[in-house]
């Protein structure tokens, strides 16, 4: 027996807990440089409003609707996630985080109503965070993430609970979900599916699994496995290495100089360094990149990339650093707006593995790993960038437009919540 733990609409959530007068009015959330929706409560929903919505479109109705309009907050949304996760997780003796508001459990030989139990989940998580989260419950991973969606679109009988196994007819069920609606299923699979009649989950369910293994690949396989109970796609404890790391992001406005580029990757080269040891990973490479908006046609069009290979695979932060600077002058061009830059560390490879050189001084790798090590302690302890590169500091022009962003309650002692008795 599986369950997938959700939470509800998770970043508006995130925003509800420190400004509970929001409770129960419309929330958006906006992307990097407060571009488009990226987030919505489920009272935005019912005004229509659409993901992805340019903000710019529709500020004026925010403002006539009373929509409370937010920046994004990714170390609010992270740090609260990782509170859920641990107390969740700590219900199971194995779980999958799947996504930053998901998590996979497995209830396999769990004695008594599992229905009970996962409504003491979601009542624990609440009172100890805030966060509201349904739950759905079956035989694989698949129809587990089938009870979840039924739960928020008000099946269950449990309140925010699902086991599949309760409901009265499944195959009833099956036949009234979109094939885009189940898990794993892409727009190019569903419009595929179509064609060769299968219209719904439960013709899915139905076909023969050989036959879309032909046709679609293993994968495919077992999706219709899952559907029909039989589970085929265990629990993942340990999420797979990352084969590479992208650091990037659109400036708050458009930039010209070098200096301003400059300041940008280094900050995007020292945060790939700090994924990169988090990870215990290494790179072997990288890539420094820039480009202008695709969308501005007063300004010539440009975009360009620079790759530097290491004879050591690295996750010093000066070393990639030193990279970025280098690659950034073989590109930038006089005279040109940039509106996004980054760095990529492609080819990635567990740290310590690589051979080393026989020139490569073993005391100078272990200085590099000693000062990495205090910088990495240092800021998880006072703060993200408490102690941070000079070059950083050139510019803050690159910086993103967060003009509606919440405070960081719970990762910067400056933003703590005050109450005032």
């Amino acid at each position: 027996m599986f369950a997938i733990a959700d939470a509800n609409n998770f970043y508006a959530s995130c925003e509800r807990v420190f400004q509970p007068s929001l409770e129960g009015k419309p929330i958006v959330v906006l992307s990097n440089n407060d571009g488009c929706v990226i987030a919505r409560s489920a009272e935005t929903k019912l005004l229509q409003v659409a993901m992805g919505a340019p903000y710019f479109k529709i500020e004026k109705f925010c403002k006539q609707e009373g929509i409370a309009v937010f920046s994004s907050n990714f170390s609010l949304y992270g740090d609260l996630s990782n509170r859920v996760m641990q107390i969740i997780s700590g219900y199971a003796q194995r779980s999958e985080v799947y996504s930053i508001d998901e998590i996979f459990l497995d209830l396999s030989g769990m004695p008594g109503d599992l229905t009970a139990y996962c409504q003491r989940i979601c009542s624990t998580v609440k009172q100890w965070t805030g966060i509201p989260i349904s739950i759905g419950i079956a035989p694989t991973k698949t129809l587990a993430k089938l009870a979840n969606r039924l739960v928020k679109k008000g099946f269950s009988a449990h309140g925010a609970v699902l086991d599949w196994r309760t409901l009265e007819s499944p195959d009833k069920v099956l036949a009234t979900i979109a094939l885009e609606d189940i898990w794993g299923i892409s727009r190019r699979w569903s419009e595929k599916l179509q064609a060769l009649g299968i219209h719904n989950a439960l013709a899915l369910q139905q076909t023969e699994p050989k036959r879309m293994r032909q046709h679609f690949g293993v994968v495919m396989e077992r999706i219709v496995c899952e559907l029909r109970g039989s589970s085929c796609i265990p629990l993942e404890a340990m999420p797979p290495a990352k084969k590479q790391i992208l650091t990037s992001r659109s400036f708050g406005e458009k930039l010209t100089e070098f200096a301003d580029l400059r300041a940008a990757v280094t900050h995007f080269a020292a945060r790939a360094g700090e994924k990169c040891r988090r990870q215990q990973l290494a790179a072997q490479a990288l890539t420094v990149f820039v480009q202008t908006s695709p969308f501005d046609t007063q300004h010539p069009q440009y975009g360009n990339s620079a790759t530097t290979e290491f004879e050591l695979p690295t996750d010093d932060s000066a070393t990639l650093i030193r990279a970025a600077h280098q690659g950034l002058k073989r590109i930038f061009r006089e005279g040109v707006s940039y509106q996004r830059a980054g760095i990529l560390l492609p080819d990635l490879l567990p740290a310590g593995v690589a051979q080393m050189s026989l020139f490569e001084s073993g005391e100078r790798l272990a200085r590099s790993e000693q000062l990495m090590t205090t910088l990495d302690n240092i800021n998880r302890l006072h703060g993200k960038r408490t102690i941070h590169y000079a070059s950083e500091t050139l510019s803050n022009r690159w910086h993103m437009r967060q003009q509606f962003k919440s405070q960081s309650y719970t990762t910067n002692w400056r933003e703590l919540l005050t109450v005032t008795i």
